[in-house]
């Protein structure tokens, strides 16, 4: 077992079976942010079994080999905490946000949901119907249901198009049997991540998870190594009728993956292009020409590649028109790049949002969490600010005739009578 200290008052523990178990202690809080991560979720998924990372998620609130449903979803909300999962493309993750006296229930109720599911037929029945609905409400929310087909427009052979949730023919058809193995194959400590932040002392929350298991297979099984990654559809157009009051539009092109160092110019590029009311967008789109109440540029990296992409939901008779004007702003990004204001603006822009992001324990759990799932180096704060401050025009510019250039974009359009 190897301990190491990676910053004041943050501490790393490696098991000989690949567990790591990150902690940064934070003074003068009486709480602590806890999660579990498995580095396999819908990315790992086969087309024919697509949702069934998320179903297992689901499935594993069901009961445990010690706890009812009931007493599961009980045993922190009484005591004030809270108790979460998500499924992501590259990750599924369980937290607690609780006292920090609690801290070891939170341990123990997570090793429960985790590492002794039930997996039992008659709740498969019912919480199909769960993610059934689940399923059908993205289906009646088109603004949600535009990023799923977008995404399966971008990579349409590929995991990373898939929809997290599923389908209802792949839900419909998955069996416990299968549940079962995706568990065995994917919840095991060498793929999986420990991170809390708070009032955590390091050592003990070692030790609580020894004393639940978390350390007794010895045989090393590392970690699941990430989808390989596919060629993106560029260029291409897909409109999907509906009858609604908007059109819903997504345009957008594949990126890189989550630790490539241009991931901070990137970052700049989406705030200043979209990124809140002084944005381009925003004020060309909203407030110059009223086509529209919400559009936004976004950005999102995978362990295997990213996208950057722009929302905007308008009036069917003005869909042409924001379109086009947000591809114009797409190429103007491309050829001229950022201004040196834009440049400067964007750094305090982006330097502000990590610091205040990390206000709170459960963002710094994230942050922990998130190198290590990034096959990345941990980098203090300073280090960050820095190499953000560090990014320069040429930075920006190169990244923005490749990424924003208008024959790279795909995009898909939902709606309109």
């Amino acid at each position: 077992m190897v301990r190491e200290q990676l910053d004041e008052r943050l501490h790393r523990t490696t098991a000989p079976n690949g567990l790591q178990v990150l902690s940064e202690h934070l003074p003068g809080l009486r709480s602590a942010a806890v999660g579990v991560w498995i580095r396999s979720a819908s990315g790992h998924e086969r087309r024919e079994q697509m949702g069934i990372a998320h179903l297992l998620e689901h499935m594993v609130f069901k009961g445990t080999e010690r706890r009812t449903a009931r007493e599961l979803a009980h045993a922190l909300e009484v005591r004030g905490g809270s108790l979460d999962a998500y499924t992501s493309r590259d990750q599924t993750s369980y937290q607690a946000h609780v006292l920090d006296e609690d801290l070891p229930l939170a341990v123990d109720i997570l090793t429960d949901l985790i590492r002794r599911p039930l997996l039992r037929a008659e709740d498969l029945e019912l919480e199909r119907n769960v993610v059934l609905e689940e399923i059908k409400g993205v289906q009646d929310t088109p603004d949600d249901l535009v990023f799923d087909l977008f995404a399966s427009a971008l990579w349409p052979d590929h995991p990373y198009g898939y929809s997290i949730l599923g389908t209802p023919d792949t839900v419909g058809r998955l069996t416990v049997a299968e549940l079962k193995t995706f568990h065995a194959q994917a919840y095991y400590p060498g793929n999986a991540v420990v991170a809390a932040a708070g009032n955590v002392d390091h050592d003990d929350l070692v030790e609580d998870l020894m004393r639940l298991g978390w350390f007794d297979d010895q045989g090393y099984l590392p970690a699941r190594p990430p989808v390989a990654s596919a060629p993106a559809v560029r260029g291409e157009t897909a409109a999907f009728a509906r009858d609604t009051a908007q059109s819903h539009i997504v345009m957008g092109a594949d990126t890189f993956e989550a630790r490539d160092p241009r991931r901070y110019p990137l970052a700049i590029l989406t705030n200043v292009f979209g990124g809140g009311m002084s944005s381009r967008l925003f004020q060309r789109v909203r407030e110059e020409l009223g086509l529209a109440y919400a559009v936004y540029a976004y950005q999102q990296v995978y362990r295997s590649s990213g996208v950057v992409a722009v929302y905007v939901g308008t009036q069917p008779e003005t869909a042409d028109q924001a379109r086009d004007v947000i591809r114009e702003e797409f190429g103007r990004l491309a050829a001229d790049g950022l201004t040196a204001e834009e440049l400067a603006g964007g750094k305090r822009q982006l330097q502000g949002q990590l610091m205040l992001a990390l206000e709170n324990p459960t963002s710094r759990m994230h942050r922990l969490a998130g190198f290590v799932l990034n096959d990345d180096r941990y980098r203090k704060l300073d280090e960050v600010l820095a190499a953000i401050e560090a990014v320069g025009g040429d930075d920006t510019r190169a990244v923005a005739a490749e990424f924003f250039a208008p024959d790279r974009l795909t995009m898909v359009a939902l709606g309109g009578r």
